[in-house]
């Protein structure tokens, strides 16, 4: 474990203050459930909880069929990283952090569909890659579960004749209610 240099008082109901600098690092925002747990050494431990993370087999199990199905790399992400991937360009999918692009579209609750040619701006899947320009397509749908954005279905294709249509964001649409009812807090 890395030792930060930073102590905190826990005050009169328990509390404790996590340091700006952890939170921005770990990239905790206020809201953000946090698992709490202790280890053998008599450690406390806190980690960000993720809902989604919590049903990763099932969710790549869900992202193979939807690409099977398809024809299109399919990913399901928590607003941290995407947690499965599935189809061509998975590897480089698989267990990054998204792009604040991503993030926007899942905090701002809106759907995207956009295509070569159309006039809206594809968005960028991860941080490390402005990939935007890659695609071809991609339908973005996000996780909605008791009114928390928690992450995001995503459809993306980066061969130059995919067009997607209503049936992909309806299969889109259709896969996020179904997982957001597969995730109790």
């Amino acid at each position: 474990m890395k030792a930060t240099g930073i102590v905190r008082r826990i005050d009169e109901l328990g509390r404790v203050v996590i340091p700006k600098e952890i939170r921005r690092t770990m990239r905790i925002r206020e809201g953000d459930p946090l698992e709490i747990f202790t280890d053998r050494d008599g450690e406390v431990i806190l980690k960000k909880y993720s809902p989604i993370g919590e049903l990763s087999n099932f969710a790549k199990e869900y992202t193979d069929a939807l690409s099977q199905v398809l024809g299109h790399t399919a990913c399901i992400c928590d607003k941290d990283s995407v947690v499965a991937a599935s189809g061509a360009g998975r590897k480089e999918l698989l267990d990054k952090p998204i792009h604040t692009d991503i993030e926007q579209i899942i905090e701002s609750r809106k759907k995207l569909m956009v295509n070569r040619g159309d006039s809206a701006q594809f968005a960028n899947i991860t941080v490390h890659a402005n990939d935007a320009d890659e695609y071809s397509a991609q339908v973005i749908v996000p996780i909605i579960v008791q009114g928390d954005a928690i992450g995001a279905i995503m459809l993306i294709s980066r061969e130059a004749q995919t067009h997607m249509g209503e049936t992909e964001l309806k299969v889109a649409e259709t896969a996020a209610g179904f997982l957001s009812r597969q995730m109790l807090f």
